[in-house]
């Protein structure tokens, strides 16, 4: 008999680590397969595609992302009441007690750090990877490629995932004429909203008194919330050029993609030897 016939899936504790728009993504695929699962993010999160992100809940107390809410929690009593509501509960890093509470199962590093990942493989049964910076058997047991092409989505069972590029995936011909960055320190200031639509040149915010200029035109996707403060390089703002507002408020491709790669390795490994002797 195979573990996931006797296991239930709502016993098994799932940790993702990062509330941004592609570990939301694999956040809501795993609400919707049946998991609990319990996000956590920084304290000031910085995620651009705040209307798909779960980490706007540390913002906005909750958020829907195409019909699962996430909700900020404050202790472990009102997470469980958001897992018996079929809800995500949000906590930030600093909530030390319930996260050593937890104990989870299943860790899922979707920060995105690229080669400055912290993870290591001791923290849990199963620890899987997501995107640049993980090599199996040494930060994580299995890991899912993020790099747009023809492995994304792909689950790593041996090596590493593949180096960050350093440019944004291409859209209509646009890498990163897409995707505006902090010039340097300061706050972060805009008027602008998501799913509003831009030309280029047009401004869309400023930090310090820079001011930022669209390079392209299209919708704006992503969009850092104002009064933030950033380091310099920090991505500000996502303009999609193909100009449809309605897929702001969805998950993207790519991140349904990589949650796929996700299910995948944990069905595997409760399928696998590795949970022999485990009940």
């Amino acid at each position: 008999m195979l573990i996931v016939d006797i296991i239930n899936l709502k016993d098994i504790k799932v940790l993702l680590k990062g509330g941004g728009d592609l570990a939301s993504g694999i956040g809501y695929r795993l609400n919707r397969a049946g998991f609990n699962l319990l996000i956590v993010e920084k304290p000031e999160p910085t995620a651009i595609r705040r209307t798909v992100s779960f980490a706007s809940a540390i913002y906005q107390g909750q958020l829907e992302v195409e019909g699962v809410r996430g909700t900020k929690v404050k202790n472990i009593e009102e997470a469980e009441e958001c897992w018996s509501e079929g809800s995500v509960p949000v906590i930030t890093t600093n909530q030390k007690d319930l996260l050593s509470r937890f104990k989870p199962d299943i860790i899922i590093d979707g920060r995105m750090l690229k080669e400055r990942t912290d993870q290591t493989i001791d923290e849990a049964r199963l620890v899987i990877g997501i995107g640049p910076g993980f090599t199996i058997n040494q930060n994580c047991h299995l890991a899912v490629e993020t790099n747009r092409g023809h492995h994304l989505g792909r689950v790593i069972y041996e090596g590493s995932t593949a180096k960050n590029t350093g440019s944004p995936g291409n859209v209509n011909g646009y890498t990163d004429e897409r995707v505006i960055h902090a010039p340097e320190a300061g706050t972060f200031q805009s008027d602008c909203q998501i799913g509003q639509k831009v030309n280029t040149g047009e401004v869309i915010g400023k930090v310090k008194n820079i001011i930022l200029k669209t390079k392209i035109s299209g919708v704006i996707r992503g969009l850092l919330k104002p009064g933030i403060e950033v380091k310099a390089g920090t991505k500000l703002a996502d303009v999609d050029p193909r100009s449809e507002e309605n897929y702001c408020y969805y998950i993207s491709d790519k991140a349904l993609a990589i949650a796929g790669g996700v299910l995948e390795a944990i069905f595997y490994w409760y399928n696998s030897d590795n949970m022999k002797g485990v009940s």
